[in-house]
């Protein structure tokens, strides 16, 4: 009894500072107040600021948050498929910087490049079937071709383009993954090399190609890392297109995979059910290891291991709707993006 009655007075002290705690910090409108919700595993747990990116919808709006990169000076670009500004940069404490693009009807992936000094972002449009190089301020830089009107794909193919990466020699890999979970390798100019992967269930098929980058945490082995995601999985391949092997995760519809430090990050659009299904209005992130063993899953089941093999893994939080990307800064903290979460803006999560 005297350790809850010390328990007790510990808490309504703390919980009475915490309303003590002056505001001037917060006054701007939408800005983040601290949020006690923490989540994630081991090393990598978070607390929970869901209102940090929250702008006037009157003047910002958003449809789907679907992509954020980091650029070099530190800002956090967004693409969102509300036309009345595709782009929306960001500073680290949620204060918009600036926004531009009104073209993009299904913005969707978005990649970004060091390019000698400066930094390009490469755009991808699934209903136009468009891949556009841009600088960060949106000026026009270079398209690439349409498969269907260069004889890579017939005309009566389906072509629906959702993520771009870029090789350290300038190669670009495109990732058909609303159409026909084709990876098309272009050079630098635009020229077509090869595909690779195409629509299927064999170890070197993808379904749902969502998402590709380059896995470069090994200098001396670079390679390719695709979504399959109705195979809640990663695929491997060569830069040269040769499937290597499979990071399964099973539960997860993972969306595109991103490369920070020794880690995976990912968002995690759907959370599987016993019996296979999707489950609406749920997701949770995922980041894995150096080794591609999975580590936290914050919004989700702590990850286990039986034999090897990852058992399971699912949301165990309601809190994410269709989490679609991740951006890591440089301290860690993580900013999501989500898909069909009702016009909501992105999340951060402070890494504790």
């Amino acid at each position: 009894m005297k350790h809850s009655r010390r328990s007790f007075i510990k808490t309504t002290a703390l919980s009475t500072a915490a309303l003590s705690i002056p505001t001037q910090g917060f006054t701007i409108l939408s800005k983040p107040k601290l949020h006690e919700q923490i989540i994630g595993h081991g090393d990598f747990k978070y607390r929970v600021h869901k209102s940090w990116g929250n702008l006037d919808p009157n003047t910002t709006p958003v449809l789907n948050c679907h992509e954020m990169v980091l650029d070099s000076k530190g800002r956090l670009i967004m693409i969102t498929d509300e036309t009345k500004n595709n782009i929306i940069i960001y500073d680290k404490s949620g204060k918009l910087l600036k926004t531009w693009g009104h073209e993009y009807k299904s913005g969707h992936g978005l990649t970004l490049f060091k390019e000698g000094a400066e930094d390009v972002l490469f755009i991808t449009d699934p209903s136009s079937g468009r891949v556009t190089k841009t600088t960060v301020d949106g000026t026009f830089l270079m398209e690439l071709p349409d498969p269907r009107k260069i004889g890579v794909y017939q005309e009566k193919d389906n072509y629906r383009p959702t993520e771009t990466a870029i090789a350290p020699n300038g190669d670009i890999y495109v990732s058909d993954g609303y159409g026909s979970d084709w990876i098309l390798q272009f050079d630098h100019k635009g020229e077509f090399i090869r595909k690779f992967g195409g629509n299927g269930h064999k170890d070197e098929q993808l379904n749902n190609a969502h998402g590709v980058a380059i896995d470069d945490r090994d200098p001396n082995n670079i390679t390719l890392l695709c979504t399959s995601r109705m195979h809640n999985s990663f695929k491997r391949f060569t830069l040269d297109g040769e499937y290597l092997s499979t990071i399964f995760l099973p539960g997860a519809y993972v969306c595109r995979p991103v490369i920070d430090g020794e880690n995976i990050y990912s968002g995690v659009c759907w959370s599987r059910l016993k019996y296979l299904e999707r489950m609406p209005d749920s997701g949770f992130v995922t980041i894995l290891d150096k080794q591609d063993k999975v580590v936290s899953n914050p919004g989700g089941t702590k990850p286990s291991y039986k034999n090897g093999a990852l058992e399971m893994i699912v949301q165990d939080t309601p809190l994410f709707n269709h989490c679609h990307d991740v951006c890591v800064d440089e301290d860690k903290n993580l900013y999501i993006c989500q898909w069909n979460a009702n016009k909501s803006y992105p999340i951060k999560l402070e890494r504790i």
